[in-house]
């Protein structure tokens, strides 16, 4: 265990690097799980440990990132103990502090407690007041530490563990380890309601279970043109690319397209495995769309990405909680294409703020994509609509400030 050495700023994705000082004009709470007032959620200084997996940086670490830099606004300190220490940990090093500390409590296999023993002392040595888990591995982790430090945990349900990818096998182990730790926990923060109605199917008490909705900084970059019915458009996908993220259904969709309008596909993000990279290279090459694809491959600045496009698609198969790259698109005023799947629909109203297709629907999708393209829908009114709607429900000091609303709701009380 140890903290990662500080290394000195380096240039990192604008959006989880607003500056914490004082927020821009403050985004009406969706989900007030306290009903707490600002001078009430500031009455109280407390201390979080984020136990977190820190492999990788998508979408939980982008919703981790927001919440160790805007958290101290509402008077809450947060640091991040890493169990399996990457992309994340060395980012949270890049950053000095600014969302936190890294502390390193490596696991060497999925089921080293040793890295619960560790987070007692981080508890102990630093007086936090509670842990806040992500992942089943770390729920785990949390619901040991929290007995032998005496401290409650709240777990953060970000997607389904039972079908979180299409791997079955690790599906049911996740769902059974997320099981067995949460008969301990304190409270279930959920990103979405479909989430937490799911919660409570399976068993959670509805008083137990609160949703905070992922919030995102409101980054607009300037565009330098926007598209016209006719013209070339550029669609992009930004995600980790793996299997439930559907990239074959959009590559199919792209197929059915070619010839009949100007469409090129930007793939901004890296693959989760050199064989599925391989795999999506053979589709293309056998759809023969080569030449309508372009690689960006792993960004740390998606707003300058997002600039650079006419619409995002996020083809999701399933697993998605409330994915933090549809707020981003809308946050830069961007009409997003995506698929009915998990809390989506509650961000995105079809022919408003965009479009929605039926999940491994390629013809659904390429329907989609056409109404756009075509000019069935007006893309500036469709790009407000995001960005208007991003403004008011989706901030990250939303995020965080019903986030301090759970804490304060827990540690109140247990007195």
């Amino acid at each position: 265990m140890q903290a990662g050495n500080l290394r000195g700023p380096t240039t990192i994705d604008p959006t989880v690097l607003t500056p914490i000082s004082v927020p821009g004009p403050k985004s009406p709470v969706i989900d007030d799980p306290a009903g707490q007032s600002d001078s009430s959620l500031s009455q109280k200084h407390l201390r979080v440990l984020h136990v977190v997996n820190g492999e990788h940086f998508s979408g939980a670490e982008r919703v981790q990132s927001h919440l160790g830099r805007c958290l101290p606004t509402f008077n809450v300190d947060a640091d991040f103990a890493c169990v399996k220490p990457g992309k994340f940990a060395e980012l949270l090093d890049e950053n000095n502090g600014q969302w936190g500390r890294c502390f390193r409590t490596e696991m060497s296999n999925r089921f080293d407690l040793r890295a619960a023993w560790s987070i007692r002392r981080l508890v102990r040595d630093n007086g936090y007041d509670l842990l806040h888990a992500h992942t089943p591995r770390t729920a785990m982790i949390a619901s040991i530490a929290s007995r032998l430090a005496g401290v409650p945990w709240v777990y953060h349900v970000h997607s389904p563990a039972a079908r979180d990818s299409s791997r079955q096998i690790a599906n049911a182990i996740n769902s059974a380890t997320e099981k067995f730790s949460l008969r301990t926990v304190a409270h279930l923060i959920t990103v979405s309601e479909s989430l937490r109605l799911d919660c409570i199917r399976r068993g959670t008490l509805e008083a137990n279970v609160s949703v905070v909705h992922n919030g995102v900084p409101g980054i607009r970059p300037p565009r330098k043109s926007t598209p016209s019915v006719g013209g070339r458009w550029v669609i992009g996908m930004v995600a980790l690319m793996r299997p439930r993220k559907g990239l074959e259904v959009v590559l199919d969709a792209l197929a059915k397209l070619r010839g009949q309008y100007d469409i090129i596909l930007r793939i901004i993000g890296p693959f989760e495995t050199p064989a599925y990279e391989h795999a999506i290279d053979d589709q293309i090459a056998d759809l023969r769309i080569t030449g309508l694809i372009e690689r960006v491959g792993f960004t740390r600045d998606v707003p300058a990405e997002l600039a650079k496009l006419d619409a995002m698609v996020l083809p999701s198969l399933f697993g998605e909680g409330l994915p933090m790259v549809v707020l981003e698109a809308m946050a830069a005023g961007l009409p997003v294409i995506a698929t009915r799947v998990e809390g989506t629909p509650e961000a995105i109203t079809d022919g408003v703020e965009g479009l929605l297709a039926m999940p491994r629907d390629p013809d659904s999708l390429a329907s989609k994509i056409e109404e756009l393209v075509s000019g069935v829908h007006d893309w500036s009114a469709m790009a407000e609509a995001a960005f208007n709607r991003h403004a008011k429900d989706f901030s990250d000091y939303s995020m965080a400030k019903n986030t301090a609303a759970v804490y304060r709701k827990i540690i109140d009380r247990i007195g």
